[in-house]
Parts: C-alpha cells; structure tokens; sequence
C-alpha cells in the first residue's frame, strides 16, 4: 500500500504540472456514483482520495457517493459529467435508469468504467433490464471475463482528445472484459485489448476495451479499471483525466514529444 501511494504521489506532483500549463477554464461539476458490490471495495476505497486531488488539481468540483438515490432529473442537473464508476446498469432502478438516460441524451459528460458494461438482459432475479443502454454501449451484450491478469492496451485512436496523449502501447492488470461480439461498428473505437499478451475467457478477435458512442458527444466507455493498481499507471491516470475534460465539454491539450 506504501509502495501504492507514493506511485500515486508521483502522478499527482505530475499532473499538477502538467495542469498548469492548461489554458484557465471554467469549473465544471462531476458525479461519481460508485459500486456496493464486494468486488470493487478496494477500488471504491481508493477512488474516492484519487478523485478528488483530481478535482482539486483541475478546479472542477466532486461529489463521490455510493447511493444511487442520487440519480435523479433535480439532482443530475447540478452537474456536468456522470462517471459510472463500476456501478452496473442493473444496480440501477428504471426511475434512476431514466434519468441517467435523460441526462446522456441531453448532450452531458458520461463515463463508464469496467462493470459498468454489465449489459444483458438478466444477472439477477428482478434485475430490470435497460435495452437503451445496451444499445448505447454498441448493442453488445456482456460475456464472463477471464482471470486477474497482466495484459497490454494497445490505443487504435490517438487523434481522439480522450488517447491523444497515452502511449501506443500500456500494460495494465485487470479482468479483461469481454463480449459477445465487438461493439465497432456502432461505435469509434480508442483502443483494443491485446489477446495475444493474456489468456482470454472466450476469444473476441477485435476486441475493443475503450470506446465512444459518437451519437452522444461527450460519452466514454472504459473496460479496464477493476483494480486499484490502475490509478498508479501513468497512462489510465492520463487517461482518466483528458476523459473527464473532454466529457466536460473542456478543451484538452496536447503534450509535447
């Protein structure tokens, strides 16, 4: 954990210098509603800090919860992005469903990372299925994933503000979601996982790991992040911040070579 958090202190002192070479905008406000589930306590546990020296080192405000009742008309308006953090479209019920999908549509910041691409009909007994948001999310449908392991990301898009600044290459561990098919053609695909670098659950072919839905413009889904260990990677820390930017409607600069 030591070693964890001074990784983590060293991004920080990073980006905050990368921060202040950012032209002065105006502060926008974000919502992370967060995951219940045992498999992501960790991660919840070290997400919360992680987002808001975030917020503090690009001046927009945060509110980190875990309580779905938040998710509501009155409520969302007061905010800018919504990061679905882990949190799966089934945790949701269909008023909160509702809502989300009002908000999306309205042209507002959306960021879905890992679980929150639990799309299907069913994982649960009464569990309400949401057809919009699989179909949103590029009509796929959620396969299980293989074991915790190291694999590699390898960015397909690197013109998009979200990957311009990533390398064309990362290794990352994580649980390596997959699906019954590839979502690419209804979506701009960023980035692709490499199944040749880990051993797969079942085999996609093109198997896309990050992507856009282009029909909502400021939209972005990211398949990787199950384990606390990402927000020590230079690149998913990069990645995370132009995404919260871009889907704020700011303007994301581009790093030097």
């Amino acid at each position: 954990m030591q070693q964890l958090n001074k990784k983590l202190y060293i991004l920080v002192i990073a980006l905050i210098i990368f921060a202040s070479n950012l032209p002065a905008q105006k502060s926008f406000k974000v919502l992370v509603v967060g995951s219940l589930a045992k498999d992501h306590v960790k991660m919840m546990d070290s997400a919360q800090p992680f987002f808001d020296r975030l917020a503090t080192q690009l001046h927009f405000k945060v509110d980190f919860t875990k309580d779905t009742g938040v998710i509501n008309d009155a409520n969302l308006s007061k905010y800018q992005v919504f990061i679905m953090l882990h949190l799966a479209p089934f945790d949701m019920s269909p008023a909160q469903q509702a809502s989300l999908q009002k908000f999306i549509e309205s042209g507002k910041g959306w960021i879905g990372i890992h679980a929150a691409g639990l799309t299907g009909k069913q994982f649960h007994a009464g569990a309400p299925y949401w057809d919009w948001f699989q179909q949103f999310m590029g009509g796929i449908v959620y396969s299980p994933h293989p074991a915790f392991q190291k694999g590699t990301v390898i960015v397909e898009d690197r013109k998009h503000p979200t990957t311009q600044n990533l390398d064309e290459k990362f290794e990352i561990s994580d649980e390596w979601y997959e699906f019954d098919k590839s979502p690419r053609p209804n979506v701009r695909v960023l980035a692709v996982a490499d199944e040749t670098s880990y051993k797969q659950n079942k085999p996609m072919g093109d198997h896309p790991i990050i992507w856009t839905n282009e029909k909502y413009p400021h939209t972005i889904y990211i398949g990787v992040g199950h384990d606390p260990s990402v927000l020590a990677n230079k690149n998913y820390v990069q990645l995370l911040t132009d995404s919260i930017l871009w889907t704020a409607g700011k303007k994301v600069k581009k790093k030097s070579t």
